[in-house]
């Protein structure tokens, strides 16, 4: 991972930032979610979802005045795209074509269109520090619409394909994930890599904001820019942590607005 400031030099403070959600994913909370987000990123039916869900989905955004994206990842439903499977530069390209075109077709038939793209689960963490499938992604989103935002972690291999192909990139942090001293996410097999509490995530989404750091596992203060904050819609609290969450940031002084209102 590469830092993008430091613990003495922190990101500066925003006072405003996106909030994201993983949608269309069968979690059951999409419409009591979807207004509470300003940027959905929904399910293209390889991990989740179908056409159905993607129709649905895409009528829940565009009710709420919610900005639309393609959130694509492997296709392994039993693992929810979560398992890290062998992926070839082109495999990943393919999948992300793929699914950005479906969802894109289906947007286009409500006379929508998609805003940004950010890939799920394991194919997030592969392009995440792996340059070369990073630079196919990038490519692949390209190719499918150039004014596409990608969405990326902080620091990580993505944003820095997505900035060399000639696309907006938004740096990417998590209000319910815990971190490492390296800016990555603490994997999902490590006890606490998930933030249990509504308490704890709200705090750390605060801080992110105001100091532009988090509290990696162990203490470490650890430099985390970020453009969007992203709330699971399948963790347990989701709903609730949505809640709190635009309160919270209301009562620090911070908006909420979509990506595409202020990355140039």
């Amino acid at each position: 991972m590469t830092p993008t400031s430091s613990p003495t030099n922190p990101a500066p403070r925003r006072l405003f930032v996106d909030i994201n959600a993983d949608l269309g994913e069968g979690a059951g909370s999409d419409a009591e979610l979807m207004p509470l987000v300003t940027s959905a990123n929904i399910a293209c039916g390889a991990h989740a979802g179908d056409e159905a869900s993607m129709r649905e989905a895409v009528s829940l955004a565009l009710r709420h005045g919610v900005a639309l994206g393609a959130h694509p990842g492997f296709a392994d439903r039993q693992n929810f795209g979560r398992r890290e499977l062998p992926v070839s530069p082109a495999g990943a390209a393919s999948l992300v074509s793929a699914q950005v075109g479906a969802l894109a077709l289906i947007a286009a038939g409500s006379g929508a269109t998609l805003t940004h793209v950010k890939p799920h689960g394991a194919l997030y963490a592969i392009a995440s520090r792996d340059r070369a499938i990073a630079d196919a992604i990038a490519g692949a989103v390209f190719q499918s619409d150039p004014r596409l935002i990608l969405v990326g972690l902080s620091g990580g291999r993505l944003l820095e394909a997505g900035r060399a192909r000639g696309l907006r990139v938004a740096s990417e942090a998590f209000a319910d994930r815990s971190y490492e001293p390296d800016g990555s996410l603490t994997p999902r097999g490590i006890p606490g890599a998930l933030l249990a509490s509504p308490g704890a995530a709200l705090e750390q989404a605060v801080r992110l904001l105001e100091r532009g750091t988090v509290l990696a596992r162990g203490g470490t203060e650890v430099p985390v820019e970020a453009d969007t904050l992203c709330i699971h819609g399948d963790g347990p609290h989701a709903l609730e942590l949505a809640r709190k969450l635009r309160a919270a940031l209301a009562a620090a002084g911070f908006g909420a607005r979509p990506l595409a209102s202020f990355l140039r």
